[in-house]
């Protein structure tokens, strides 16, 4: 079981970056996927998931209307389209397997986690 991460990068206050999943080793159209941010020093934050059949589809309050979740079962990928990027979404944003993906109370369990993608936002 394998998720790994790319898009992350150096970017200004107000820019944009894409992050990629890409899964292998598992049955990605049978999972629920999250992303998580981590900072130093810092609990993880989940920021969205979305469920096997995108009914389900959760964000954090801090990055509603600013990030886009969105998965291809044929790819077996779950990207995040991250708009109007603000300092603070600094981290290491990672993809994950979740039991369940809820549109109001977020992902359940998580399970398998990818490395990560470090996001750094600043000017």
């Amino acid at each position: 079981v394998q998720l790994v991460e790319s898009g992350g990068g150096l970017v200004q206050p107000g820019g944009s970056l894409n992050l990629s999943c890409l899964a292998s080793g598992f049955t990605f159209g049978n999972f629920d996927m999250n992303w998580v941010r981590r900072v130093p020093g810092q609990g993880p934050e989940w920021v969205s998931c979305i469920g096997i059949t995108r009914g389900s589809i959760y964000y954090t309050d801090s990055v509603k209307g600013r990030f886009i979740i969105s998965r291809d079962d044929a790819k077996n990928t779950v990207d995040l389209q991250m708009n109007n990027l603000k300092p603070e979404d600094t981290a290491v944003y990672s993809c994950a397997t979740v039991d369940y993906c809820d549109s109001t109370y977020g992902p359940g369990s998580t399970h398998t986690w990818g490395s990560g993608t470090q996001v750094t936002v600043s000017s």
